[in-house]
């Protein structure tokens, strides 16, 4: 067991298994002590490696992340602290791993019900290896002004309050950690505060002792007097006793060891740490109380004199010329989280990201707000979700099917439309399926499935002008602008394509207005006129189409129709139907194990 100072203002430490919390809280004691380096050298996450961005007061910074404790040894070799935040299952194995390593002497155990002989091994194999250990079950330690462990000390209100930002001259040891957190207030109010603090864990066999504290506090030239707080259940206590007794404390001890309620119980007491297990007469509160008040500790009659006694100990040192008063500071204000600030109504901040469409922050998401299982109680389809995230409203559901039938007849169009036979190249040549998605959707534009806006566009303005179709097909031709929506490479006035059909005869059935899409087809006889393939084509009947449900269903204003139109929504139609067929192709080559596509020279003209 170490003799003399665990810890100083330049120690650092390996933190095991990240937990955000108690490693800010960790770097915020560090800035408000006025430290320069922060007190946590690296994480170390079974698995990851990387980094991760805490705060150093005002300033972000990146604490390296290692995959093995090995690894974060050799990276940091004057870390010599290492806190262990892993469960009970392998915090044995892990702190052993730790101790096994030469650059660490102190190791913290957080988590409780660690196997007791696990206990046991790691506490005879740091006692023979000259090494601390501290826990299992415990909060850790402090050393005032220059270094915690973890969550010690609580937040930052409750280190300010108890003037833990710079050191005292009381060295206290506990086996509760969350007592410890009451007796850091208690002596900062009657005292100059501590200098060191020690919660051993409340273990039945803890690492170190509330006497291995007390002794070395006993050689801290700093350390002018020392309180414990010990409970019933166990022996450690008379460790102290004897320690007493042989003169090997020559500084004030103030002890108390709670659980004096016990004999109110007629049967065994079993209180919150595995150690505080009311047993014989020796392990009894009473029974500890005036064994250390007989072996000349200062021990009050109840807990509630415990203060009065620290105070009257320190009171006589001080009178006594033992203890120099301590020159006060005024630590740094500690900067608060943007999120903290803007919960607690202290800072406006601005937002960078605006949606109007879903909303995921509640117990479920929601669609335009609508929950999600609304969506699936309803029996809402593609159409109807469509509908909520680009539209922002329950469309009728004529307009859902509408829109549906549209993606079912535009999701494909065979292996040989430019989208198709680019993603199936990206595909053979062994890329991913996003890859190869994404180089069919990239030839996406005015000469394949982008006509479907400008066939809208063009439709819309021609026939709000109450053009004819000759003065709009003429007045194009003149510009040197093609009909968008006219024409096909294959179907012919007699030989039209079944898709158009399909969606005419729905539109007729079920829309209350089809007036775009009659002026379509006044446009298409004129244009068959001149020649047979300038036919109404997949593109302009959906184009059409969508402003006759655009309009037809008095949910939309005219500024909100064009607004649609200008912004892209119907080729975002053909985009999202015509995935499903790229992706289709993607699968088929894959699972057709096609090779790499080379294209044939027979099919190339070479020409100067």
């Amino acid at each position: 067991m170490a003799t003399g100072q665990l810890f100083s203002k330049t120690t650092q430490a390996l933190f095991y298994n990240y937990k955000q919390l108690p490693i800010q809280r960790m770097l915020d004691f560090d800035f408000l002590c006025g430290r320069e380096t922060p007190s946590v050298a690296g994480i170390i996450n079974p698995g990851a490696e990387g980094f991760q961005k805490l705060f150093f007061g005002q300033e972000e910074i990146a604490i390296p992340v290692h995959s093995t404790i090995e690894a974060a040894c050799a990276a940091h070799p004057t870390a010599d602290v290492f806190i262990n935040f892993a469960s009970f299952r392998s915090a044995a194995s892990s702190s052993m791993s730790a101790l096994k390593q030469p650059t660490i002497k102190v190791v913290a155990i957080i988590a409780e019900g660690v196997p007791e002989a696990d206990s046991k091994q790691l506490i005879a194999y740091a006692r023979s290896n000259n090494k601390v250990v501290i826990g299992p079950a415990t909060v850790g330690g402090i050393q005032a002004g220059a270094f915690k462990i973890g969550d010690t000390a609580g937040t930052i209100d409750n280190i300010v309050q108890c003037k833990l930002y710079r050191p005292g001259s009381v060295g206290f040891v506990s086996k509760s950690g969350g007592m410890s957190n009451e007796l850091y207030n208690t002596i900062a109010r009657v005292t100059d505060g501590i200098y060191e603090g020690i919660a051993i864990g409340g273990d039945v066999f803890p690492g170190s002792t509330l006497s291995d504290h007390v002794l070395r506090f006993n050689n801290i030239p700093q350390v002018k007097m020392m309180v414990v707080l010990g409970e019933l259940g166990g022996r450690d206590e008379y460790s102290l006793v004897e320690a007493l007794k042989q003169g090997k404390i020559n500084k004030p001890v103030v002890a108390w060891v709670s659980g004096t309620c016990a004999r109110l119980f007629k049967s065994e007491v079993q209180f919150g740490h595995a150690g505080a297990k009311s047993g014989g007469e020796m392990e009894s509160a009473q029974a500890k109380n005036q064994a250390l008040k007989d072996a000349g500790a200062v021990v009050p009659s109840s807990y509630e004199a415990f203060e009065s006694a620290i105070k009257e100990t320190f009171d006589k040192l001080a009178q006594d010329g033992k203890i120099a008063p301590v020159k006060e500071v005024t630590p740094p204000q500690i900067p608060e989280d943007l999120n903290t600030a803007i919960k607690s109504g202290k800072v406006r901040a601005p937002t960078h990201v605006i949606s109007t469409i879903s909303d995921d922050r509640g117990e479920e998401p929601c669609y335009a707000g609508v929950p999600m299982s609304s969506i699936v109680e309803q029996g809402f389809g593609v159409g109807d979700v469509i509908s909520l995230l680009w539209f922002k409203r329950s469309l009728p559901r004529y307009c859902s099917r509408f829109i549906e039938i549209c993606i079912m007849l535009c999701a494909d169009h065979g292996p040989c439309v430019s989208g198709a036979h680019n993603t199936i190249v990206t595909a053979r040549a062994g890329k991913d399926l996003v890859s190869s998605l994404v180089s069919g959707l990239l030839t996406i534009g005015p000469r394949f499935g982008g006509a479907i806006d400008d066939a809208a566009r063009y439709f819309k303005d021609a026939y709000d002008r109450n053009l004819t179709p000759y003065e709009f097909v003429e007045g194009m031709k003149k510009k040197g602008i093609r009909v968008p929506g006219i024409g096909h490479r294959i179907k012919r006035g007699d030989n039209r394509d079944k898709r158009v059909e399909l969606l005419q005869r729905y539109a007729r059935e079920n829309f209350p207005s089809v007036k775009y899409m009659e002026y379509a087809v006044q446009v298409e006889t004129y244009t068959l006129s001149k020649a047979n393939n300038l036919v109404l084509n997949v593109d302009g009947a959906i184009g059409s189409l969508f402003l006759d449900l655009l309009a037809g269903s008095g949910m939309f204003t005219k500024q909100e129709i064009d607004e649609i139109v200008e912004i892209g929504y119907l080729n975002g139609l053909f985009v999202l139907a015509r995935s499903i067929g790229l992706i289709g192709h993607t699968f088929d080559q894959k699972r057709l194990k096609q090779p790499l596509y080379r294209h044939p020279w027979e099919d190339v003209l070479y020409t100067k």
